[in-house]
């Protein structure tokens, strides 16, 4: 027996601006992932699809995970977290992470303005964007992130590990970072064209 839904869609669909979870990392993993920080290998963060820099709306540090035998727990534990939470709320279209998890770094002053995730050129297959906090809450003071709801800001929980995944063209931004500095990672699943 089948089950067919209107528009390839189940009945009760349960679309959230975003969501979150906690405990998919342990203690010990994190504090490895955060281990992986190398000032040789950090850029200075740019605007997607574009090489300039532009301080007046991002200002960070990143480095890319490489994504190899060595790093899959990572990328195995949150694809399938990706893959668990878009059949329960979304339904999109994924094909899995076509860009390298980015360690992201926030340091006093430092801050993303209002932005999507998704956009022209390289960034027009993004479907769902995660971010994961690496960093203990009371290290860092400011770089909330917050998400733009029916003219509402609404900030995401900030504890360590947690991860809040939300569709890419979700409004968000980072707050300025105003003591301390906040360790994240953040990752996109990507998928066919939107239609």
């Amino acid at each position: 027996m089948s089950i067919n839904y209107p528009f390839g869609l189940p009945l009760k669909h349960n679309f959230a601006e975003f969501v979150y979870y906690q405990g998919l990392f342990l203690p010990h993993e994190i504090e490895k992932i955060i281990s992986f920080w190398s000032d040789e290998s950090t850029i200075k963060a740019t605007i997607s699809g574009d090489e300039k820099y532009n301080d007046d709306l991002r200002k960070s540090s990143v480095m890319f995970i490489d994504n190899i035998p060595e790093n899959d727990w990572i990328y195995s534990k949150l694809a399938s977290l990706a893959i668990n939470t878009n059949n329960e709320r979304y339904w999109f279209d994924l094909l899995g992470f076509h860009q390298e998890l980015q360690l992201t770094r926030y340091s006093e002053g430092d801050f993303f303005d209002w932005h999507l995730d998704f956009g022209a050129g390289e960034i027009s297959a993004r479907k769902l964007s995660m971010t994961i906090q690496l960093s203990d809450p009371n290290d860092y003071e400011g770089g909330d992130l917050e998400f733009m709801v029916n003219k509402e800001i609404v900030t995401a929980p900030r504890e360590k590990g947690t991860i809040v995944i939300f569709p890419s063209f979700i409004m968000h931004r980072v707050t300025p970072i105003t003591k301390g500095t906040r360790q994240s990672i953040v990752g996109w699943v990507s998928g066919p064209p939107f239609r």
